[in-house]
């Protein structure tokens, strides 16, 4: 049974904590999204890299709002536990805009989002989370908003500078109405250990080859892990090699790899 927003609201904010981190395995469809809870997710996060692949569109606030709620909408309607939508940045230039957007996703079921600064003045993050946060409250909706801060993703100046800047858009972001602090494209346990005794909030990092194990990530204060696009490209990597390997050598050995029909099938037999 599908859980009603406000129970996946206090569901999906219960599953931060650093004692047992919250793994979240990024799905872009209603394929993936089955397929991750089949094999054990506590809750679903969207990637919207992977979404906007799936739709023919690159990463990068090029997908519509509409098109993101769609999709959105079907994977909240397709599995039963808590979902948190990547918005990118919000699809909106206005407060008016992230109104419209966080309307849409509340609408949709969705029990969080995740909102990025990417190259945006740490400012305009900060008004667009404040106008998310008062959609939600109007709405009496528990939204548990994450804010992305990508100063570790862009590289932007060295180390020290990244970690400073990194604590003070933190603070930033939360004073605005953030549960929670994403931040990307660090894998250095000492660093992330001093991002999460400087952030009031739980703790998000993206992991992949090289980064630390969920438990240890937890042991340094991580309270939530995601693969963002890492599984959509996998996928992606899959029909690639498999493709070739046809066109190449004329074998079809990889398929070997692949979920079996029947398994695959019954994910979709029952209704939710």
């Amino acid at each position: 049974m599908t859980l009603t927003q406000p129970d996946d609201a206090r569901l999906f904010r219960s599953l931060h904590t650093a004692s047992a981190p919250l793994a979240l395995a990024n799905a872009w469809d209603v394929a993936s999204a089955r397929v991750i809870e089949a094999a054990g997710a506590s809750a679903i996060a969207t990637t919207s890299a992977g979404v906007a692949w799936s739709l023919g569109y690159p990463d990068g606030d090029v997908l519509t709002r509409q098109r993101t709620l769609e999709v959105l909408g079907r994977i909240v309607a397709a599995v039963g536990v808590p979902v948190t939508a990547d918005i990118e940045g919000g699809y909106g230039t206005d407060a008016a805009g992230i109104a419209e957007t966080v309307t849409g996703v509340l609408a949709a079921g969705a029990a969080g989002v995740n909102i990025e600064d990417g190259t945006r003045r740490p400012e305009d993050l900060a008004s667009r989370l404040a106008a998310a946060r008062r959609t939600a409250d109007r709405a009496g909706a528990d939204l548990f908003l994450n804010a992305r801060v990508d100063t570790f993703l862009l590289g932007l100046g060295d180390q020290a500078t990244r970690l400073r800047e990194t604590l003070a858009r933190a603070r930033l972001y939360v004073d605005a109405g953030a549960d929670g602090i994403f931040v990307p494209g660090v894998t250095d346990p000492v660093t992330i250990a001093a991002l999460a005794g400087g952030i009031s909030v739980p703790l998000n990092v993206m992991a992949g080859p090289g980064s630390p194990a969920v438990a240890e990530l937890g042991g340094l204060g991580v309270a939530r892990v995601s693969l963002g696009s890492g599984v959509a490209q996998v996928a992606h990597a899959a029909a690639r090699r498999t493709a070739r390997e046809l066109f190449g050598a004329g074998a079809y050995d990889s398929l070997a790899e692949g979920m079996s029909f029947p398994e695959l099938d019954a994910l979709f037999s029952a209704p939710r």
